[in-house]
């Protein structure tokens, strides 16, 4: 892996940990700065995952960067092939997996996180950002230690998160906002001069990451919380959901009803007009403009008759 040092090597060199869009912006910036990317550690994407990012795969091909996709982030091997790439830096951004000490010890590195630190750390930040009701998100980079999302912060940069943001469209802001860190901090990363910020762990919290069981619907809770639930869970994320008759319904678009009030509807879908309504504990409303059960979009007619039909007693029960 190692380079003859020419003229050329008086670039910084670097080993980068990346998946997702934000690995592959931030790897963009990494080439645009100057810096000469020695090897990329990766993942195979999932055969099981809905893949609506790009290829970090595809920009080491496309700039001749080689590139590994290990199993396991602990393998000895691993471990090799990143010392023999020697480098000056080491970066990751959005990989999955965590890094040993053994690889940590090798060069600095930096972690770009997508919140602003100390605030949601861990797993899938955006959406438990949005599922809070947060107004404000954005990117960290900060040094990598052991313990996840804790070491100094050296950049950040925010975004809003508006009412009627879903995660994803977040997670659109948060990606430029790494972009936008990354290069305003670079030159400074690079000659030594860059800021280290206290990262207060008694702030914020950790969160797990989040499965699609997730995103059932507690429909007695008040709209707010459930709409924030839809928002942070929208396609392309698996989507809030609630079951009727066996039958699972997921919300793909909707938004909180600003004066709409469910007077003498119980908590759950309800079909007002031909339009469909999730009625919610404290009476308020989302407005449903797409639902789907297995993939299907459901009219409110369709809804409507499947509502009755699950209210009615089964013949059994009328003996």
């Amino acid at each position: 892996m190692n380079k003859h040092h020419d003229a050329q090597d008086a670039r910084p060199r670097a080993v980068v940990f990346a998946y997702h869009n934000v690995g592959v912006r931030c790897l963009k910036v990494l080439l645009a700065g100057g810096v000469d990317v020695a090897l990329v550690v990766t993942h195979e994407d999932s055969a099981g995952e809905n893949i609506w990012f790009e290829s970090v795969i595809s920009l080491c091909q496309a700039e001749g960067i080689p590139y590994l996709t290990p199993s396991d982030a602990r393998s000895p091997e691993l471990l090799a092939q990143v010392r023999a790439a020697q480098p000056d830096l080491m970066f990751s951004f959005y990989y999955r997996y965590m890094l040993p000490a053994e690889l940590l010890a090798v060069a600095p590195a930096y972690n770009m996180h997508g919140s602003l630190l100390p605030e949601f750390r861990g797993r899938a930040p955006v959406n438990w950002a949005v599922l809070h009701g947060a107004t404000v998100t954005g990117a960290s980079l900060h040094e990598m230690t052991v313990k996840p999302d804790a070491g100094a912060i050296v950049a950040q940069m925010e975004v809003p998160i508006l009412p009627d943001d879903t995660a994803h469209e977040v997670f659109g802001k948060v990606q430029v906002a790494a972009e936008q860190a990354l290069w305003r901090v670079l030159p400074s990363l690079l000659d030594g001069t860059a800021p280290r910020l206290h990262n207060d762990l008694r702030q914020g919290g950790y969160f797990g990451g989040r499965k699609p069981e997730d995103g059932r619907i507690d429909w007695n809770q008040p709209a707010q919380q459930v709409y924030n639930l839809h928002r942070a869970v929208a396609p392309p994320y698996p989507g809030a959901f609630t079951e009727i008759g066996g039958v699972r319904y997921v919300i793909e678009r909707a938004r909180l009803a600003a004066n709409l009030v469910g007077i003498g509807l119980p908590p759950g879908l309800a079909v007002v007009d031909d339009g469909i309504f999730g009625v919610c504990g404290d009476g308020r409303m989302l407005t449903i403009f797409s639902l789907t059960a297995d993939g299907l979009a459901i009219t409110p007619a369709q809804l409507q008759a499947r509502l009755a039909a699950a209210a009615s007693p089964s013949p059994e029960n009328t003996q």
